[in-house]
């Protein structure tokens, strides 16, 4: 049997409903989110499960919950924030179009969407990565290499740079990644960690 590695975000936040910037602010998941990560749940229903991660913030620890709930199993679960969302910094809580009329657009799709910019007292979508990925390779590409199937819950930029790693992207490509609230990823790995194939649930 070969590995699979399926990854997948949070469903939706309060602050992803009120367009604010979240970062590390444990936020709950709003009625719709709740049902986005059921139907994630159903979605993977019959695909064998060993091991789950998701982050320190309730709202990736809520979504799989709830996911491993609709896929009715329970499996043992690793909590870190290595896997926690990229920290916004002064960002925190501000609604995004009332940043932009504050900064500029401009400056605020630098900080959004540039590889290496931060935001004030904040993390670039690089620093995030510098975390995840010692912590993903270490840990996750273990069970992997062991043969194990694991399921991520994590965060739109936690994953983002593990797909980054993943489907080898440039720092240009990845900025173009979108990733949807509690869409399941799901990855054939060999047990070293190449990619076999990829497939969008």
């Amino acid at each position: 049997m070969v590995p699979k590695l399926i990854l997948v975000r949070h469903g939706q936040s309060l602050w992803n409903l009120e367009d604010r910037f979240t970062g590390w602010v444990d936020v709950p998941l709003t009625p719709q989110g709740r049902e986005e990560a059921k139907a994630a749940g159903l979605k993977l229903k019959g695909v064998q499960i060993d091991v789950a991660y998701t982050s320190a913030l309730t709202r990736a620890q809520n979504t799989l919950q709830l996911i491993l709930e609709s896929m009715g199993v329970e499996v043992p679960t690793i909590r870190d924030q290595a896997l926690n969302e990229r920290h916004y910094g002064d960002l925190q809580g501000l609604n995004k179009a009332r940043t932009a009329e504050k900064f500029g657009a401009d400056q605020v799709k630098i900080w959004r969407r540039s590889f290496d910019v931060p935001p004030p007292n904040g993390e670039a979508l690089k620093n995030t990565a510098e975390r995840t990925l010692p912590f993903f390779e270490r840990c996750i590409l273990g069970d992997i290499a062991q043969g194990k199937n694991v399921l991520v819950v994590a965060h739109g930029n936690s994953n983002r740079s593990i797909v980054m790693a993943l489907d080898k992207l440039t720092k240009e490509e990845v900025l173009e990644l979108n990733l949807g609230t509690a869409v399941p990823l799901v990855y054939d790995l060999d047990t070293e960690g190449n990619v076999l194939s990829k497939e969008i649930l």
